[in-house]
């Protein structure tokens, strides 16, 4: 805010986004202050202002705003009275040509924000504590701006980022049926924001869904979202490699070549004497490579890692990694158990299944196992971690 903003607000005696104090050492009439103005109750979405040495009519005090004083509210920030932690800037600013401490508080993305336990709101000019009510409203605001990841929006993008011809082509006509794609005249950009790959704002942008869907290249904005493919000559990883590829592209582009991939280094023998027919039998059931490479784009996390999805195949297994350990309900513990699944990426599991690519909710490790063992394979083991889950299908 520049001066004249601050000057504007520190007139308006019944603002809610200001508070003026003559004080310099009342600690906690600061932190109540700041409390208050990052849970944001009536919902500016803009900043508040602790003005410190300034008296309620408006009017700066003359106190001297010495480092130390700009030190000690800094320090509110992470001093552990005030959590989740605010988000804050102080300064000195020359207001109605006095020295005044000035103290911005940006809103909470997580309300309510307590002090010491106490939730601080402000109603009109002043400050108090939430009730009940007030408290529900706060809550409802957390989950509300608690978006599941993948339809957070990609601010950096803009809608020229998705590929129009695909989203019309091949997702519109999975995901809505004939009639009302006849009858529908809204424009592309409602479309995408009615299908969650796009979020509404100003501008509208595409969301992490939107990118991976029908991204023109998606790596571009989400750096892990490929597929690391090595075929190894060998049984460990400082084997020869026999080839590799990083796949990359929108989802149906990605998992169709996932899938010619899996596809082209199958090998099938075949049986001429145990029989009047000919057997053949892969070393590895196509179905059961499909659902836990499927399930490793799906559940793999898409936040705060660059990993891609690696596909390792080995001469006497296949090892299938994804970034992201357990979620919600699935532990280690219960991982791969029958009825343990929950889903990090809930949108993204609903376009997989519009465009054909999961036929049903939580089958997709039960339907592996029983691919593997109608083809003699062995259990399809994993290994759990935090920080990512490792499926491997041996020989």
């Amino acid at each position: 805010m520049n001066d004249a903003e601050l000057e504007q607000l520190l007139d308006d005696i019944e603002s809610d986004r200001a508070e003026r104090t003559e004080s310099t050492t009342d600690g906690d009439k600061f932190r109540q202050a700041i409390c208050a103005f990052a849970n944001d109750l009536p919902d500016h979405r803009d900043v508040g202002v602790l003005f410190v040495g300034v008296n309620n009519s408006g009017e700066p005090t003359g106190i001297a705003v010495t480092d130390q004083l700009l030190q000690n509210l800094a320090s509110i920030r992470g001093d552990g009275n005030v959590l989740p932690f605010p988000s804050l800037d102080v300064q000195k600013r020359k207001l109605k040509g006095q020295d005044v401490a000035v103290v911005l508080v940006h809103p909470s993305s997580a309300p309510p924000v307590r002090f010491r336990g106490t939730i601080w709101i402000r109603s009109g000019p002043r400050r108090g504590i939430a009730n009940p009510d007030d408290e529900r409203r706060l809550n409802e605001k957390r989950r509300f701006r608690d978006l599941p990841a993948d339809i957070q929006p990609i601010a950096s993008a803009g809608l020229d980022a998705v590929d129009e011809l695909l989203f019309r082509r091949t997702y519109l006509p999975s995901a809505v049926s004939i009639d009302v794609l006849d009858q529908n005249q809204r424009s592309l950009e409602h479309q995408l924001v009615a299908a969650k790959f796009a979020h509404p704002g100003s501008p509208v942008c595409p969301t992490l869904v939107g990118v991976l869907s029908v991204g023109k290249a998606p790596t571009d904005w989400v750096p892990g979202a490929y597929v690391q493919f090595l075929r190894i000559d060998g049984a460990a990883l400082g084997d020869p490699v026999k080839d590799s590829r990083e796949v990359r592209g929108p989802l149906p582009d990605l998992l169709n070549e996932v899938d010619d991939l899996l596809k082209a280094n199958i090998q099938t023998s075949v049986d001429f004497t145990s029989g009047h027919v000919e057997v053949r039998k892969p070393d590895y059931p196509l179905v059961a490579l499909q659902q836990v490479a499927r399930n490793a784009i799906l559940h793999r996390s898409y936040e705060n890692t660059n990993a891609p999805v690696r596909l390792y195949w080995f001469e006497d297994r296949i090892e299938i990694q994804n970034p992201g350990g357990p979620y919600g309900q699935v532990t280690k513990q219960n991982f791969g158990k029958p009825g343990a699944y929950d889903y990090r990426n809930p949108n993204l599991a609903a376009v997989m299944k519009e465009l054909g690519y999961v036929q049903r909710f939580g089958f997709g490790i039960a339907t592996a196992r029983r691919e593997l063992q109608k083809n003699g394979n062995p259990e399809l083991e994993f290994q759990v971690e935090d920080s990512h889950v490792a499926a491997i299908i041996r020989r």
